[in-house]
């Protein structure tokens, strides 16, 4: 393959290159990479809801970013295998995190 025009293919190679590093700063990096998740172990006392827990870890933890506090309830439910939101005091509850 001959290359007739060296200034547009230069061009067409600079534009390439731009966008690539463009898209490169847009996307987020937390999209591209993926983040290891763990439990840390909260232990109730008295006075803890379920509810109480789940916004606190609503406005404190980075894993549950956006979720609505029922989802956060139910998240934690599933987790710990809870079958009702009764909790017992000194009970251990594992919630996920980054």
């Amino acid at each position: 393959m001959k290359i007739k025009n060296m200034k547009k293919f230069l061009r067409a190679i600079l534009i390439i290159i731009g966008a690539i590093i463009f898209i490169n700063l847009i996307i987020p990096k937390n999209i591209l990479s993926h983040q290891q998740i763990s439990n840390k172990t909260v232990v109730v006392c008295d006075g803890d809801t379920l509810w109480s827990i789940a916004k606190l870890e609503q406005n404190n933890n980075s894993y549950y970013d956006g979720k609505d506090i029922r989802e956060i309830v139910q998240s934690i439910k599933k987790i710990n295998n809870l079958s009702s939101a009764n909790l017992k005091i000194n009970q251990t509850l594992q919630i996920p995190t980054y």
